[in-house]
């Protein structure tokens, strides 16, 4: 007699069958239960209603549970349950002082990557082992810098490295990444890499790629020369043979809003030729950095001393402000002095929050963007300052969102309320895609985001027991509320914390429960296998 396989929908009717007799029979205790909550696994499928058990930090067991018994029962009623978020670009340097990481996790986030734009700590084994043992509210891993590196070699020298040098480089980034090291960082536009060719930036990306690490990029530009940066990094990725993430993938400057469209297309274009490219987004029209960024780069070579003694020449003082101009003009400055906005100012803490063309005025100076380079200048004399520049295009913002290959960083930094001026992404960039950009705006599916926040990232890492909910991963979930869900930290009052995030585990342990944050530490430093 000849027999035939069932059909599909039998095999998957006898599943469920099977899943709910051991479910109903199931008399096991757990540390928590997540009941009826609505389910998103982060590979961007769609929900399914389903109680979740954990034990001894992992993810054991997905069905119904009417008989079980928990040390801690959740009801998710009406709540989305994700994976916990994980953010690809993070500003952790005060996690020594600020290790609850609180602003961090009252976003959902359960996984921070450190070491963005070319620094980290260094050497990272006596860093990270004294992390641990301090105690962390979140998972951390990390990048080692090549900022950093550079400087440990060569200081801030405008120039190519010595054969000996550039082995010496190699030799601290090999350290960094038997240490436990994700990858490799630049920051392109910033000091000393600014400084730094191509070829220097690919043979230290070789080292990192022989140990599987992964390449983040702050460009060399993301104004008028970010076709080329772009080309840059796909380039580094062919010739080191390694995963390359463009990080706060943005157009910045007037005469570049709209661009995306190209640069997104060099990414297809790079990613058909097998070359892994990825992003990372804020959620933001407008960037954070140093008041610098304004300065041309070869006008603070050698440190701040330097600075100082070119800007005492009237010759190169002209040049400089000439260059100051030009980026106002057309890079961070908007073109605007209203679209420079003071953030950190230790010498004058009442400017924090305040324009450049406020500070102007308070000069009596007419806006014109001359007496605005001058004021630049003015602020690098008295030791820099750090600045929210609102020079970006909201339908930049939405086209590279809605990228398939582009991820969630916040680019935040660790902070608690009463910490200077900061940018609002700080609090609120994951609660922000979720409710502007998801529900409100309906830029993403909410399926969608959450793979942008989790497996995405996970993947990108190569963190394998992260980033999805299935049984066998580790216990790191987020459960928000869709309908509530909404960033509160705003460029005029930055210091809120966002809403709808109603419980947090990272590695089993309870962060946010009902909306309270815990500080109980659970989180672990991640090391590079």
């Amino acid at each position: 007699m000849k027999t035939t396989n069932p059909p599909n929908f039998i095999k998957a009717l006898l599943g469920v069958c099977l899943l709910w007799m051991f479910s109903c029979n199931d008399h096991s205790n757990y540390d928590i239960l997540i009941l009826n909550g609505t389910l998103y696994d982060g590979k961007g499928g769609d929900p399914i209603v389903v109680d979740i058990a954990l034990k001894d930090s992992m993810i054991v067991a997905l069905g119904e549970f009417d008989n079980a018994k928990a040390d801690k029962i959740i009801d998710a009623a009406g709540l989305a349950v994700s994976p916990g978020f994980i953010d690809m670009h993070t500003h952790i340097e005060p996690i020594m002082e600020l290790n609850s990481c609180e602003s961090h996790v009252r976003q959902g986030v359960t996984t921070s990557l450190g070491g963005p734009d070319g620094s980290s700590p260094y050497p990272l084994k006596p860093y990270l082992d004294s992390l641990q043992q301090k105690g962390v509210g979140m998972n951390v891993a990390y990048l080692v810098g090549h900022n950093t590196i550079r400087r440990n070699i060569m200081g801030l020298e405008n120039r190519a490295p010595t054969e000996e040098e550039l082995k010496a480089m190699e030799a601290e980034v090999d350290s960094a990444m038997k240490e436990g090291a994700f990858g490799i960082s630049t920051g392109l536009k910033y000091l000393p890499g600014a400084f730094s060719q191509v070829s220097e930036v690919i043979d230290l990306s070789k080292v990192a790629s022989g140990h599987g690490g992964i390449y983040t990029s702050h460009l060399r530009e993301e104004g008028l020369g970010l076709f080329d940066a772009v080309a840059e990094a796909i380039q580094i990725s062919k010739q080191a043979d390694i995963p390359v993430v463009l990080t706060h993938h943005k157009a910045i400057g007037k005469p570049m809003w709209g661009q995306s469209a190209r640069t997104l297309a060099m990414v297809d274009s790079a990613r058909a030729k097998g070359l892994d490219i990825k992003m990372d987004q804020y959620p933001y029209a407008a960037s954070y950095t140093g008041i610098s960024i304004l300065i041309p780069s070869w006008a603070r070579a050698g440190g701040q001393k330097a600075f100082e003694n070119r800007i005492a020449d009237p010759i190169l003082r002209d040049s400089i402000k000439n260059g100051i101009v030009f980026n106002i003009l057309n890079d961070r400055g908007g073109a605007d002095l209203d679209r420079v906005q003071f953030a950190k100012v230790e010498w004058q803490p009442e400017l924090e929050g305040k324009t450049l063309k406020y500070w102007c005025k308070q000069n009596d100076l007419g806006p014109s963007v001359e007496n605005g380079a001058e004021m630049v200048i003015k602020a690098q004399l008295n030791g820099g300052a750090s600045c929210v520049f609102h020079a970006m295009a909201e339908e930049d913002v939405e086209r590279i969102m809605k990228h398939p290959f582009t991820m969630i960083g916040s680019d935040g930094r660790l902070v608690a309320p009463g910490m200077g001026h900061p940018h609002p992404r700080w609090y609120g960039t994951f609660p922000r895609v979720l409710g502007r950009y998801v529900r409100e705006k309906n830029v993403l599916e909410l399926s969608e985001a959450i793979r942008k926040m989790t497996y995405l990232p996970a993947q990108s890492l190569n963190l394998p027991d992260r980033g999805l909910i299935k049984e066998g991963m580790k216990a790191d979930i987020t459960i928000f509320n869709p309908e509530t869900i909404i960033d509160k930290a705003t460029f005029e009052k930055p210091h809120q914390y966002s809403e709808g995030i109603e419980f947090v585990i990272i590695n089993g342990g309870v962060a946010v429960d009902n909306g309270e944050f815990k500080d109980i530490k659970s989180g672990k430093v991640l090391r590079k296998q």
